[in-house]
């Protein structure tokens, strides 16, 4: 094999950059019980990113809370903003438009977050991992959605 073909064989997609990304986004996140990373990108460009946490400014809940943060009636973090919610919230922030747009997620969209993604327009979501799984319950609810309503949703796959 030469060089050139060496090179191409190990030369990462950018499914594979994006979703890195995300995966080392995830470890900004000051959550006691998932780090989660999110990167929104339009062709082959980031336009966004995000990781789970509180509104910038209020607190950490590693920092702040000895037990972590206060959970919901549901067993949630009651203060934080997930990963996608973050990263859709920051280029809406900055007057960048995330129709059209590709989501890569370190954890699958839970359905409050995918009600988001498709208002938004988001066309494709990538994931690494499951929500269903990580929560313990039955299925995918916010893939199922997204699916339904002609989202693309993938679990990433390493090549």
């Amino acid at each position: 094999m030469d060089y050139k073909q060496a090179k191409m064989n190990i030369r990462p997609d950018f499914d594979e950059i994006f979703m890195d990304l995300a995966q080392n986004l995830a470890k900004r996140s000051h959550c006691t019980r998932a780090q989660v990373g999110a990167v929104l990108t339009k062709d082959t460009r980031i336009i966004s990113i995000g990781y789970n946490g509180p509104p910038a400014g209020t607190h950490n809940c590693d920092e702040d809370f000895e037990n972590g943060c206060p959970k919901d009636s549901k067993g949630s973090c009651s203060l934080a903003l997930h990963a996608e919610q973050n990263a859709i919230l920051y280029a809406s922030k900055n007057g960048t438009s995330v129709e059209g747009a590709t989501l890569y997620v370190t954890l699958s969209p839970c359905i409050s977050c995918a009600r988001v993604i498709y208002t938004m327009k988001i066309k494709r979501v990538i994931f690494l991992e499951s929500y269903a799984k990580y929560k313990g319950i039955p299925t995918d609810e916010g893939v199922e959605f997204l699916r339904k309503f002609g989202v693309t949703v993938e679990e990433f796959e390493k090549k």
